[in-house]
């Protein structure tokens, strides 16, 4: 199996060091470093990596920015480190089209666990990551006109007006309860090909911009 090319993406140089010397010493490949998103885009855009490895917290610009710019150049999937105080952040990474989130505190195998898993096209989400952000799914924000718009994900509704199949709805529960690709094949008795398809019909329904916002979605109340 070739091992997963990670970009670290933190402003602590002694953070990076750590990160790194946990990965390399699990066999995961880390192509490079950056200290803030500036750097992080442009380093995602030369060396293609397989995972960012994203801080949200950095001066100049955010990771919740460098996350938006390295989706939409698909320069590689992001896996946000986090901590409980970066609510607003942890909003914004899950709209830019983070797939997975892990809290800073995570211990090495599960980090490692977690590179492999995003890596594969999986997603990643912290269960206690996961109810931070579906504290955050209902807000809507005043518009200055008299109106309010929601912000951050799709909203509570959106799965009972999306259309999904009796499938879609199987396998969008499937990712709510954190199953791999591997486990929702296994579980639904499908090939891996076919899930992918049924993944990817799914955020489409949902207008959902990673496995992070379906599975949100999936465990919010309808």
């Amino acid at each position: 199996m070739t091992a997963p090319r990670v970009l670290l993406v933190d402003d602590h140089g002694a953070i990076r060091e750590g990160l790194r010397i946990m990965l390399e010493s699990h066999g995961v490949d880390v192509v490079g470093e950056a200290a803030d998103g500036a750097v992080a885009v442009r380093n995602a855009r030369a060396l293609r990596p397989d995972v960012v490895l994203m801080d949200l917290r950095m001066p100049g610009m955010d990771g919740v920015e460098a996350t938006r710019q390295i989706v939409a150049d698909n320069c590689g999937d992001v896996l946000v480190l986090t901590s409980f105080d970066e609510q607003e952040l942890v909003s914004g990474a899950l709209t830019a089209g983070a797939v997975g989130f892990l809290l800073k505190t995570v211990d090495a195998a599960s980090l490692v666990a977690a590179v492999h898993a995003v890596a594969e096209g999986d997603g990643v989400l912290d269960p206690r990551v996961t109810r931070l952000a579906l504290g955050l799914l209902p807000r809507a924000r005043d518009t200055g006109d008299g109106g309010a718009r929601s912000e951050a994900l799709p909203g509570t509704g959106a799965v009972a007006a999306a259309g999904l199949t009796d499938r879609e709805h199987d396998v969008l529960t499937a990712l709510g309860e954190g199953l791999s690709n591997a486990e929702i094949a296994s579980r639904l008795g499908i090939s891996l090909a076919t899930v992918k398809t049924h993944v990817s019909n799914v955020l489409a329904k949902l207008g959902a911009r990673s496995r992070a916002q379906a599975a949100a979605l999936a465990r919010a109340p309808h």
